[in-house]
């Protein structure tokens, strides 16, 4: 059996702060075998970030992932000045950072771990491996809104034919990807627009990454991906963006399934983290 290596990766900053500290205690509480944790952030957010520092949890700057010519500007605060696209929205940059991170990793796995998420019980990395197959998150169909604009978007950079909807959903929590395959999609999408990939996705208006290189792997790589198709999800999630009542926050852990490890309580709700920081502490160990 192949010995692969694992490395946890979480673009980060100020706002999500405590919520990325949560997630570091949970990663050195269960997770094994011992794993590096990258976390992402900008320049001005490096101090602040630098408190999680540790022998195993390694804090680097977004600015090193990107070229020259794309640069943070002071006062901008909705995005990045770039000299050869448009100016690219922040949401866009979190996403292509995941993407870019592989030129920075060495590790065989990338495991994207948001900083929202936290991991509940012990879970060993080593069982996202089958037959030196490496997880992959594919719901068998999914139609929102959200993936299918995601699904476009990644058959034009990729150069596909639009799909008939529904289309496999690829979007989650505790996402893994080979860094080898995030070297072959540098790659393909240079081939099609005859630039560099990071030029090429900073021109896009709408970007998904997980979608891109799901439908990547599913149109391209095939067999040769080193895949395997898992549609469970093992993290428990809460997706709205209006904060939870005590009453429902106790529902809400007390529905926590045994093949769940982790929870996701969206930065987007608003929510404290000190409200929910003991329930992530206290869920049972089976």
């Amino acid at each position: 059996m192949k010995k692969f290596d694992f490395a946890i990766i979480t673009p980060s900053y100020t706002p999500d702060f405590e919520r990325c500290r949560l997630l570091s205690w949970s990663i050195q509480k269960f997770i094994s075998p011992s794993v590096t944790h990258y976390i992402l952030v900008e320049r001005q957010d490096e101090l602040l970030f630098s408190q999680l520092q540790s022998p195993n949890t390694k804090i680097h700057l977004v600015e090193s992932l990107l070229p020259w010519w794309i640069q943070r500007i002071p006062f901008f605060k909705n995005g990045w000045l770039s000299l050869k696209t448009p100016p690219i929205r922040n949401w866009i940059m979190q996403q292509i950072i995941k993407i870019a991170s592989a030129q920075l990793i060495d590790e065989d796995i990338l495991v994207f771990v948001d900083s929202d998420v936290a991991f509940v019980r012990p879970f060993n990395l080593e069982s996202l491996i089958h037959f030196d197959r490496v997880r992959l998150f594919r719901e068998h169909s999914y139609d929102a809104q959200t993936h299918i604009k995601g699904h476009e978007a990644a058959n034009k950079l990729l150069g596909l034919p639009n799909n008939i909807y529904p289309t496999p959903g690829y979007i989650g929590n505790v996402i893994t990807w080979r860094r080898d395959n995030v070297l072959k999609l540098y790659q393909h999408l240079e081939s099609i627009s005859g630039k560099a990939w990071i030029e090429t996705l900073g021109s896009t208006w709408y970007l998904a990454e997980y979608v891109l290189y799901g439908v990547f792997v599913d149109h391209f790589l095939k067999e040769e991906s080193g895949h395997y198709y898992d549609s469970q999800k093992i993290c428990y999630e809460y997706w709205l963006h209006q904060p939870m009542s005590d009453e429902y926050m106790q529902k809400f852990f007390a529905e926590i399934q045994p093949h769940h490890v982790a929870v996701m309580i969206s930065s987007k709700a608003g929510i404290p983290v000190e409200r929910y920081e003991p329930l992530v502490k206290t869920v049972p160990v089976l």
